[in-house]
């Protein structure tokens, strides 16, 4: 059985431009990213979860990862 969220992501990668599809994939990845860096920090400092803060820290990496070189971010905003 296939997870529901992967039939979501490829139909969501697959009705995307082409120029964005490079962005979306970036973007799923730092969403992952972002979620797992906030769980560890809950898990092993104590941290309290919030969605707020996983927001901004998402917003802190995407700028960072434009920085870096990542291709198709800013296309997606």
């Amino acid at each position: 059985m296939v997870p529901a969220s992967k039939i979501f992501l490829e139909q969501a990668i697959l009705t995307v431009s082409e120029d964005a599809r490079k962005g979306l994939n970036s973007l799923i990845i730092l969403g992952a990213w972002t979620i797992w860096k906030h769980r560890n920090d809950c898990v092993f400092n104590g941290a309290s979860p919030r969605l707020s803060t996983v927001l901004n820290l998402a917003r802190e990496e995407a700028l960072l990862w434009s920085l870096a070189g990542a291709k198709g971010l800013s296309s997606l905003s």
